[in-house]
């Protein structure tokens, strides 16, 4: 199964959980420092929410489908590099407490997609302890 992935820079990370939460009748799958996830059932969706700036209005991170193996992944690489897409490809990257295979592209509109698999949990939101948020995911490409 893939589902699509929604990623927020929230301003109040503690309201938007509870927000999310009684939206969608779950709690997080993952909390950590700055940081939280849920895997909705119904609609399949990877709700991400990403701490950001107080006083900020919630803006959009990033957006992309999560799929169950490096195989999807490479596939889909194939896929947009032959349509013509210029591909980003990360492996073994550690992005949002998850160490994962993707490929991003940008839209039309410079929106950031990812198409990108979780491998494993990771102890960092980053790709280094001192990565900034903004350098984890599509933001920074």
């Amino acid at each position: 199964m893939s589902r699509a992935q929604l990623a927020l820079r929230v301003s109040d990370l503690e309201a938007s959980i509870t927000f999310c939460s009684k939206l969608f009748g779950t709690e997080p799958a993952k909390r950590r420092e700055g940081y939280a996830n849920f895997a909705i059932t119904e609609p399949p969706l990877k709700l991400v929410l990403i701490e950001g700036e107080p006083g900020q209005a919630t803006r959009l991170d990033h957006l992309g489908v999560e799929v169950e193996s490096t195989d999807q992944v490479d596939a889909a690489t194939t896929r947009l590099k032959d349509a013509g897409l210029a591909t980003f490809e990360e492996n073994d990257t550690s992005c949002c407490y998850a160490l994962q295979d993707k490929v991003w592209v940008h839209g039309p509109g410079q929106e950031p997609w990812e198409v990108y698999v979780v491998k494993a949990d990771a102890d960092t939101l980053g790709k280094n302890a001192g990565t900034t948020p903004q350098a984890c995911c599509g933001t920074a490409r």
